[in-house]
């Protein structure tokens, strides 16, 4: 998915950083939505999980491309 990729010029260090912060803000969601039956919190992981997820594979792509 283009719409979630690292840029051009933005170091591994600083993508891997922003990537823990989503995955936190995925972990806390997913516990609101099972303790307290939060639907909208579930919806708000899943999609964070599919932006994670994006990320994940274009760094993975990038991380490829340097070798």
């Amino acid at each position: 998915m283009d719409l979630f990729k690292v840029e051009p010029g933005i170091p591994f260090a600083d993508a891997f950083s922003e990537l823990s912060v989503l995955l936190g803000c995925i972990r806390h969601l997913t516990c609101e939505a099972e303790m307290e039956g939060d639907l909208m919190a579930g919806s708000a992981a899943r999609m964070l999980s599919a932006m994670a997820k994006a990320l994940i594979d274009d760094m993975e792509l990038g991380m490829n491309r340097r070798c």
